[in-house]
């Protein structure tokens, strides 16, 4: 009898403990939209680099780019409705790394369902939310070149959100 009270003691501590330690990490992680995005991104500023102008563009038609140097391929697409991490005079010009985070394979653009798609391992990542995983091996999202246009309708990247496959950091070697 004396060993179950003991248990049952213990039950109790613990459950008491598990409400407080769970009250306190709610307190703590407590933070305006504005930090959860900016601890959310991984984004490294490189030189600003010009891409292309916005009388480039074809709605729905990507565009070959390479960022932040020529061994990192990408593409730059006008979607032709306001998304996330958009920008330009509609909020709809957005670009990415066209290598897939899994394993590095080069991926392709569908323009039907607006999804950039690995041949590898299939994985599919959403270019209207931001190059976020949809199915697939796939354990990161697509990296997106943060993007800037300015009054002559110029194009430039100037960072990236995720890790670009095949880099140990998204530090450029001097």
């Amino acid at each position: 009898m004396k060993c179950n009270r003991l248990v049952d003691a213990g039950r109790r501590q613990f459950l008491r403990g598990s409400v407080t330690a769970a009250a306190a990490g709610a307190a703590a992680t407590v933070m305006t939209p504005q930090q959860a995005k900016a601890q959310a991104l991984a984004r490294v500023d490189y030189p600003a680099n010009r891409l292309a102008n916005i009388a480039d563009l074809v709605e729905n038609d990507p565009l070959d780019i390479a960022y932040p140097d020529p061994d990192s391929p990408g593409v730059l697409l006008k979607l032709g409705q306001s998304v996330e991490g958009g920008v330009g005079p509609d909020g709809d010009i957005v670009a990415f790394s066209v290598l897939c985070p899994h394993k590095g394979w080069f991926m392709s653009y569908n323009s039907d369902d607006r999804t950039m798609n690995c041949p590898g391992h299939y994985s599919r990542f959403d270019v209207e939310a931001g190059g976020q995983q949809v199915w697939g091996h796939a354990t990161n999202n697509l990296p997106q070149f943060i993007l800037r246009v300015d009054e002559e309708g110029e194009i430039y990247a100037e960072g990236v959100d995720e890790l670009i496959y095949g880099r140990l950091s998204n530090v450029l070697e001097s």
